[in-house]
């Protein structure tokens, strides 16, 4: 806060820009941006979308308004610059994400990453749920758990889920996806993820029962154990959040979706990210402001958990 927001390189929320190699022992929370979209299956740009998310993030200030939580006063933070993706091998940029995250949890760093399309999602889930199946908060209109796209990719953006499920990095029992909505390429994608026990809350239900039943509920899912939170910002209303690859209507309010962010206040977060913004798709930047804005409320969410676990230790 020495320097004006519009002033300097623009960095995820103005932090500091650290080689993530030597952050171990000095951070915290790293936040990374993941440019990658080349499993998208409808229309391409995200891989665009840290770089929007970091320009739109430098007007954040210092306390969350709503919950009063310093973020930076709880955890150190930085950001930890972009994975170095292959923009055109699906398979070898989730080897390096992978990595990437493997390092991070090795050193004690706790991941916020910026995507990118969803797929980025399922190779953090490898590196962190590798030793203890993790839990999901998942807010999208898709449930991402097809079994393959187009000639049978295994590897797109709307395979994620599946594919961590079977590698057995995600709980199934507590992983709730929330905002569900919009036409399905097969009926299978929902039958499999209800089938083993994965709580799919469609944007009919949440309407009909109020967010407050409906986080009361995922709050219970998650329970004790380490839980990731997964945010798409498809989740929000094309009106809301008009640059994204696979746009619904009917979705959340900007409003809602801060509310949703905020209750998930207290779970035992190790990680999150925030994916799917494609600011090619939204000249008027909206999109961008939306995806920094909840990536703020969301290193809030980490950041109390970070200093919860300290208190415990």
């Amino acid at each position: 806060m020495l320097t004006p927001r519009f002033s300097g390189l623009p960095s995820f929320m103005r932090l500091p820009v650290l080689d993530p190699d030597r952050a171990a022992g000095e951070i915290e929370i790293g936040l990374v941006g993941i440019p990658f979209d080349g499993a998208t299956t409808n229309r391409p740009g995200a891989r665009l979308g840290p770089r929007a998310v970091r320009e739109a993030s430098t007007g954040t200030r210092m306390v969350n308004h709503a919950t009063g939580v310093a973020p930076y006063g709880l955890a150190a933070c930085a950001d930890l610059g972009d994975v170095a993706v292959n923009p055109i091998d699906a398979a070898e940029t989730c080897r390096r994400i992978e990595a990437f995250h493997a390092r991070l949890r090795a050193g004690g760093i706790v991941p916020l990453s910026v995507g990118g399309d969803h797929l980025v999602t399922y190779p953090i889930l490898r590196a962190l749920g590798r030793e203890r199946p993790l839990g999901l908060i998942h807010i999208d209109a898709h449930s991402d758990t097809d079994d393959s796209q187009y000639d049978g990719a295994r590897l797109t953006h709307g395979t994620p889920f599946r594919r961590a499920v079977e590698d057995g990095v995600l709980d199934p029992r507590r992983t709730v996806q929330i905002g569900i909505r919009g036409s399905m390429d097969a009926a299978d994608e929902r039958d499999w993820a209800c089938a083993r026990g994965i709580r799919v809350v469609t944007m009919e239900e949440a309407l009909v029962r109020g967010l407050p039943e409906i986080v009361a509920e995922a709050r219970a899912i998650a329970g004790a154990g380490p839980t990731y939170l997964s945010f798409d910002i498809d989740a929000l209303d094309p009106a809301y959040a008009p640059g994204t690859g696979t746009p619904e209507i009917g979705g959340f309010t900007a409003r809602e979706a801060l509310y949703l962010v905020r209750a998930m206040r207290g779970l035992d977060l190790v990680g999150a990210d925030l994916v799917e913004v494609a600011p090619s798709l939204d000249p008027a930047g909206i999109t961008a402001l939306a995806g920094g804005t909840l990536a703020f409320e969301i290193l809030c969410l980490l950041a109390d958990a970070v200093a919860e676990r300290r208190v415990r230790a």
